[in-house]
């Protein structure tokens, strides 16, 4: 009987080497920009799209060619990906870059600590104190109103919500994330008037507060949910009340992801203007006092530059400044949100 001897065959077929996707990228803009040149397209934009195809369609074409087409598929699909993520992050990037530049003109100590008092729209000078203590003070008062509210319904939904009832407020939990912000706005108008009162940081901030509530339920619930119900039930087995086992185990474990969701919630509410030029109606001088008279905010304050400004160079400049600060303190949030949720992460040991 003969003996069959198998040779071990390679399973690996030619592979592009790592570079080829930077090499294909750099050809592909290179022939976009000739050919843009050469038919007279003088739009950037079309420049980068027809480089994004090129790009595209080179991958598939030099990794069917090389590696098969089953490895081509592949690559086209990561290359797609990587074209969706530059789509995404030059218009940010662009943004950023404009308000920096423009931003930078005025924005200086005097600008963060005087307000626009007697200044004119259309006259140099004057800062934003005025709209960044409304901006605070409203975010702040919304904050402490929808925070409780958000995560009490957010524990019942997840703890106790069973049957209709709670079908119900994950319904109109689900509506109200939709709720344009100026609907808001509006509700809260038509309450000052039935109940005649007068415009006031405090109206400002309940309408942000309806706008931040849904994102508060909707992150403490998915917090929650991911809590294991083992620490739940080793608390309920040793006899704990189930409030006391909410309070003192599924909080404290989930208390990072629901700071991190509080976090952008008030990020998130920080720049809308309708509710606020509903509202608060803005304000040259300082008011400190959110409850009575109207108040100023970094949103209305840009908004306001740009609409009085008749053509002013010195009121685009605080505008830009503004917007600038505006983005700085969102910003802010979100690293500390970060921050927060890394700190209060479940530690593993090694």
């Amino acid at each position: 009987m003969s003996t069959l001897v198998q040779h071990p065959s390679s399973l690996q077929g030619a592979r592009l080497p790592k570079w080829s996707p930077w090499a294909i990228a750099v050809g592909s803009v290179a022939v976009s920009i000739g050919l843009c040149v050469a038919t007279g397209i003088e739009s950037k934009i079309q420049w980068g799209l027809i480089a994004a195809l090129l790009f595209v369609f080179g991958t598939y074409f030099i990794a069917a060619g090389v590696e098969g087409k089953r490895q081509a598929k592949d690559r086209i699909a990561t290359s797609m990906v990587w074209v969706a993520f530059i789509i995404a992050v030059v218009p940010l990037a662009s943004l950023v870059w404009e308000t920096v530049k423009r931003g930078s003109k005025v924005l200086d100590g005097y600008f963060l600590s005087h307000s626009m008092g007697v200044v004119s729209d259309t006259e140099p000078g004057g800062g934003i104190y005025a709209a960044i203590i409304g901006t605070l003070e409203q975010v702040g008062i919304a904050t402490l109103i929808a925070v409780p509210i958000g995560v009490l319904t957010a524990i019942y939904l997840v703890e106790y919500g069973r049957g209709h009832l709670a079908r119900a407020v994950t319904f109109f939990v689900d509506v109200m994330t939709g709720i344009p912000s100026i609907v808001a706005g509006l509700f809260i108008l038509s309450l000052l008037l039935i109940f005649d009162m007068s415009f006031s940081g405090f109206a400002g901030a309940l309408a942000l507060a309806i706008l931040m509530m849904p994102v508060v339920v909707r992150s403490t619930e998915e917090m929650l949910k991911l809590v294991p119900n083992e620490l739940r039930e080793a608390s309920l087995a040793l006899g704990v009340p189930k409030w006391r086992t909410i309070l003192k185990v599924v909080l404290p474990t989930a208390l990072g992801g629901i700071t991190t969701g509080v976090m952008l919630a008030v990020a998130r509410i920080a720049g809308e203007t309708a509710p606020v030029l509903l509202l608060v109606f803005g304000n040259p001088f300082i008011n400190n006092n959110p409850f009575e008279g109207a108040q100023a905010s970094l949103p209305l304050y840009i908004y306001q530059q740009y609409a009085n400004s008749a053509g002013s160079e010195a009121a685009y400049d605080r505008a830009w400044a503004a917007a600038l600060t505006l983005i700085a303190f969102v910003m802010i949030l979100n690293l500390a949100a970060r921050g927060i949720a890394r700190w209060k992460s479940p530690k593993t040991g090694r």
